[in-house]
């Protein structure tokens, strides 16, 4: 069983930054997508960026050339690096992993597809 742990949330004024850092133990496939979520009150959940087996990336319109999703050396870490951070950026962020990349960046159809693994999340705060 794959379990994630999440880490590096905070409240921060706008324009700071912050880096999230997720630590997965347990088995997991060095060819899955891992991805990071957002979910802010009131709000659906959505997939901000992900990072394939390859290193390919992708990203949300709204956070593209603030925020850097990436590896460390084992794989079993993954990081949100979030630069000039924003007030709508505040969301509890989840990361994910055991699906599909095209799940984490909502190309599939509502009710399709599902990542097999979850963190419990670390919450972000910018503050205006």
């Amino acid at each position: 069983q794959v379990q994630l742990t999440e880490s590096g949330g905070g409240s921060v004024q706008a324009g700071g930054s912050l880096r999230l850092s997720c630590v997965a133990s347990g088995y997991t496939h060095s060819s899955s997508c891992m991805g990071w979520f957002r979910q802010a009150p009131g709000k659906e959940r959505e997939g901000v960026a992900a990072i394939e087996y390859d290193g390919r990336t992708e990203y949300i319109d709204s956070v593209k050339d603030r925020f850097t999703i990436s590896k460390g050396i084992a794989d079993n870490i993954l990081y949100l690096q979030m630069n000039h951070l924003k007030p709508e950026d505040t969301a509890m962020y989840y990361c994910a992993t055991g699906g599909p990349c095209d799940y984490v960046m909502g190309r599939l159809p509502a009710g399709v597809g599902d990542m097999d693994f979850w963190g419990k999340g670390t919450q972000v705060t910018v503050s205006s």
